[in-house]
């Protein structure tokens, strides 16, 4: 009877012993995906603050080049084939130029383990 007990106690351990496991697991994946997120969140934030500063200075620089050509629809026909230019680049690249960091971040912060 009492060797009974012991396997019951045992088995009782064991089970709470691969719910605690399974929580910890969950909770773990839970902070990563968190951390992948407000990571790449907070870099998006930072992105699109640098593609509004860009889109004004493209304005300005299409004014003037326009300026210097007498039409100003000018300066925007030369800063639209440089773009142009830039997504054929990018297209024949195949994203390689923009896959690579993106993929390199978000597996250095699933690897990365948080200091408590």
């Amino acid at each position: 009877m009492e060797q009974a007990t012991l396997i019951e106690s045992l088995f009782e351990k064991a089970d709470s012993y691969a719910k605690t496991n399974i929580d910890l697991f969950k909770l773990k994946a839970i902070d990563k995906s968190a951390d992948v997120v407000s990571t790449i969140l907070a870099k998006l934030a930072i992105i699109f603050v640098i593609l509004l500063i860009f889109l004004l200075l493209n304005f300005g620089l299409s004014l003037w080049i326009g300026e210097l050509l007498g039409k100003s629809y000018l300066g925007f026909l030369i800063v639209a084939a440089f773009y142009v230019l830039v997504a054929l680049i990018l297209y024949f690249k195949r994203y390689s130029i923009l896959k690579t960091p993106v993929n390199d971040t978000i597996i250095f912060q699933m690897l990365i383990e948080k200091q408590i």
